[in-house]
């Protein structure tokens, strides 16, 4: 891993093509309402000034992380890469794999969360609604318990998406009575004002858009409460069993 011009920014991997970054917590992946810096285009200009470009620099969007998560993204340098990762993401060729600390224990220690969420644009939230409601999308997710702490009464999970639905993370997990560390919008009951919310893009894997070649993106959590419950090398094994298509345990 190598820092790019952007303090703190942590690039994972980069080409002609790509580039893989670390997103920081608490940026907004693209530009919003509060008009506070986005992370779409701190990377423009970072590559307008490392490679000296001349003119507007193009940089691809091809999935986000809300703003107050971090962890590993891509960003497509050329439309056609742009076009063939929004594919894959389309079809399904797109894997994303998070880890997440929780509130509470969950009574299945791993299981399959299939809910229809429904998002509320005015106050941008969402909720769990039955199946059927107009507006409603279903959302499917996998998860496995990978450690708890009994004495802060929080649990570490590995998560799978099927789908990449709005806030649908902390939507499901807030339905399932475990909502994340953190999480003030979901959670508010049990978590404190000024607590980052826990939920970090561990992995991100794909086919490259021209070589074909498995790209494999892994960024672990920093090394603060509440994930130094557990140590990096849990991680790393989480990285690993994304890799291989799989969840940790699964391997």
């Amino acid at each position: 891993m190598r820092t790019s011009g952007e303090p703190g920014m942590t690039i994972l991997y980069e080409d002609n093509h790509l580039l893989g970054i670390e997103k920081p917590v608490n940026v907004p992946t693209q530009e919003d309402a509060s008009g506070d810096p986005d992370l779409l285009n701190l990377l423009k200009a970072d590559i307008k000034e490392r490679y000296g470009k001349p003119g507007n620099v193009y940089l691809g969007l091809v999935h986000r992380l809300d703003r107050p998560v971090g962890g590993a993204m891509i960003f497509a340098k050329t439309s056609k890469a742009a076009s063939r990762l929004s594919d894959a993401v389309r079809t399904r060729g797109f894997e994303k794999g998070y880890v997440a600390v929780v509130r509470g224990i969950p009574a299945q220690a791993s299981g399959t969360l299939t809910d229809t969420l429904l998002k509320d644009e005015k106050t941008n939230t969402v909720r769990v609604v039955k199946k059927g409601t107009p507006g409603g999308k279903d959302a499917k997710l996998d998860y496995r318990v990978l450690g708890t702490s009994v004495q802060d009464n929080l649990s570490l999970v590995q998560i799978r998406l099927h789908t990449g639905r709005s806030h649908q993370i902390r939507v499901q997990f807030s339905h399932l009575g475990c909502p994340l560390y953190g999480d003030q919008k979901y959670g508010a009951a049990l978590n404190k004002p000024g607590e980052q919310i826990a939920l970090w893009s561990l992995y991100v894997g794909f086919p490259h858009p021209v070589s074909k070649e498995m790209i494999d993106l892994v960024s672990l959590p920093p090394r603060l409460y509440p994930w130094n419950l557990w140590e990096d090398r849990l991680y790393r094994g989480v990285g690993e069993a994304c890799k291989s298509g799989g969840m940790a345990g699964e391997m």
